[in-house]
């Protein structure tokens, strides 16, 4: 196998923390069962993103809201991936509220 081919990365995002990192945790333990080598998961700094809305639109303008969302990001790379663990890895069930990126 080339370089290009002997390793897959899975980008992992979500709002919450606890769920992103069971799901990650199943996909190291799906991939190392099949053969594969794991390096991983990484965390990538949290992407906060700030909103603040108006609580009134008319009388109470100058009186704001303020929210926030985190967005956690994992980086798993499994070197040397055998067929069967790319198949275990498309089949795989993840938790809603989890993205996950295959490359």
């Amino acid at each position: 196998m080339s370089d290009a081919t002997a390793k897959i990365r899975v980008k992992l995002r979500g709002y919450d923390a606890v769920v992103l990192d069971k799901s990650a945790k199943s996909i190291i333990e799906s991939a190392i069962s099949t053969g594969a080598k794991v390096a991983g998961p990484i965390p990538l700094p949290t992407k906060r993103r700030k909103i603040a809305v108006n609580r009134s639109t008319f009388i109470y303008k100058s009186s704001i809201e303020h929210f926030e969302i985190g967005t956690h990001k994992r980086v798993i790379d499994i070197i040397d991936p055998t067929p069967k663990t790319i198949d275990a890895l498309q089949h795989l069930q993840m938790p809603a509220g989890v993205e996950i990126e295959i490359q």
